[in-house]
């Protein structure tokens, strides 16, 4: 066995999803969020992963039980990091919230524990200094609904360990992930350099007017038999995902697309976890079989 002791730093979509896979393989595992309503939104998140996973896995209720009973959650960032043997920082897409959490964590930390980002876009050369152990940090992405779609990318910094990413590659397989290992710093990894220009394509057919949401996805659906198209992915990964990678680059037509996401987002339309975003859950429209014809 390589970590043991586990904790993830936010409770969001991915960061639930990963603590509760390394929960129910066996990892003693923290979840830490920022206030106790970020805890109760991250605990009412893995209720819904435990239903997922029991699924997935047709694992019985002792299963789900024994993930539980390997799941905490605090407020006290100084009580997350004590004795972790790997940190998983699972923030929002935002330079200074994530800067802001490593120099905490450089103060904090036992000097041994290992801290990794999922950060979907950023590079770990960003934040290797701040960590206070560049050595001992690397680049580690999850797709969403990791139970199945479980590839998990991993990316060293100029100045990781060699030996690092051979850990977090036997880690993976220890929580049922399948180790990507992506060769040299590339924003994006593998996956999101593959998807991310999807979706930026997606928006801007909506943003320019030139289709609705509804017209892209059943286009895309249609003409390659996939079953969801970008605006569907969208909601799942969530919009304020999407807005904050968008936001955080510079070029004008990023601008306009966070602005037209943002107005979105300001009337609750986040995505599948809020029950509407560009389509109404638990029942889309893009699912339904009128649809597509």
């Amino acid at each position: 066995m390589t970590y043991q002791k586990v904790t993830v730093v936010g409770g969001g979509t991915l960061g639930s999803q990963i603590a509760f896979m390394a929960a129910f393989s066996g990892k003693d595992t923290t979840i830490w969020g920022r206030s106790e309503g970020s805890l109760e939104r991250a605990k009412a998140r893995v209720d819904r992963w435990e239903n997922e996973v029991k699924a997935y896995y047709d694992a019985a209720d002792a299963d789900i039980e024994f993930a539980c009973d390997h799941l905490n959650y605090t407020t006290s960032l100084e009580d997350a990091l004590a004795g972790a043997d790997l940190v998983i920082e699972a923030l929002p897409e935002n330079v200074e919230t994530k800067t802001d959490f490593y120099e905490k964590f450089d103060k904090l930390a036992d000097p041994e524990t290992v801290v990794v980002t999922n950060s979907s876009t950023m590079m770990p050369s960003q934040f290797a200094e701040t960590t206070g152990r560049p050595e001992k940090f690397l680049g580690y992405h999850f797709a969403n609904e990791i139970w199945k779609n479980n590839t998990a990318e991993i990316m060293s910094g100029p100045e990781t360990d060699a030996t690092l990413p051979e850990t977090l590659e036997e880690f993976s397989r220890e929580i049922k992930m399948v180790p990507i290992m992506v060769k040299k710093e590339q924003p994006g990894y593998v996956l999101n350099s593959l998807l991310v220009p999807f979706l930026d394509a997606g928006t801007d057919l909506w943003v320019r007017d030139v289709a609705d949401p509804e017209t892209v996805d059943k286009t895309w659906m249609i003409g390659t038999g996939a079953p969801v198209g970008p605006f569907g992915i969208m909601d799942l990964v969530g919009l304020n995902t999407v807005y904050e990678i968008n936001k955080g680059r510079p070029d004008e037509k990023s601008q306009h697309a966070a602005e037209k996401i943002k107005e979105r987002m300001d009337q609750g339309l986040i995505g599948q976890e809020t029950g509407q975003g560009f389509y109404t859950y638990p029942n889309p429209a893009y699912l339904e079989d009128d649809f597509l014809s």
